[in-house]
């Protein structure tokens, strides 16, 4: 005999044993004037999911999913770098290695976006919510099976974020319409990616169907 395995997605992502991931929704990461957009970014991609993530968030609040507001920080005199890291975020495309300073505006979440008492807020110093941070054992500790991961940027955190998940034996979902990127291909990449081997693209209104008990049934890819 093998593993128990949640075959349907409506037991897959129940509101009983699921969390909302929110990455990186950070003023520097989705406002004008902030850190990325004086970088060159282009910011249309993560300012269209901001009102999707809201709905998403107030579906998880109404229904008892957990959730989990990821941000990045970098701390002050390169605190929390290393080498191959601050090299290789000299180079990035779009980027600072300032981006998300602890303590300045630009590392606060975005005010639709805002964390309420009782949720988790996570700070990460690296691309996956899971690398260095405490997100495992907050989710073990409640229970949760599986993860849904939304924010930005598809290609760099919220991929991964989600590959960690799964290798932590979580099931992954990642709604294509709350997820975005400054680079449209390698935003399509990462989900044509998680389809080929690391979970299923739900859009949000599945999974606030889902959460409500009213899902509209498919089959688990």
């Amino acid at each position: 005999m093998g593993p128990d395995i949640l075959v349907s997605l409506a037991d897959r992502f129940s509101a009983a044993h699921t969390a909302l991931l929110v990455i990186d929704m950070q003023k520097d990461f989705c406002l004008e004037g902030f850190g990325a957009h004086r970088a060159g970014r282009d910011l249309s991609a993560a300012r269209r999911t901001i009102p999707v993530i809201a709905e998403l968030l107030a579906a998880a609040r109404n229904t008892g999913v957990r959730v989990a507001h990821v941000g990045f920080s970098t701390l002050p005199n390169h605190g929390s770098d290393s080498g191959p890291w601050l090299a290789q975020r000299r180079r990035a495309t779009y980027s600072s290695e300032f981006l998300c300073l602890a303590g300045t505006e630009g590392a606060e979440f975005v005010p639709e976006l805002a964390p309420v008492e009782g949720e988790w807020v996570v700070r990460k110093h690296r691309y996956s919510a899971f690398s260095g941070t405490e997100l495992d054992m907050l989710l073990r500790s409640t229970g949760a099976r599986s993860v849904v991961v939304t924010g930005v940027s598809t290609n760099a955190c919220v991929e991964s974020t989600l590959r960690a998940a799964f290798d932590l034996d979580y099931y992954v979902a990642v709604p294509p319409d709350a997820v975005g990127s400054w680079d449209q291909a390698l935003h399509e990449a990462t989900l044509a990616n998680v389809n080929h081997r690391f979970g299923v693209t739900l859009s949000s209104l599945e999974l606030t169907e889902i959460w409500r008990g009213r899902p509209r049934l498919r089959g688990a890819a």
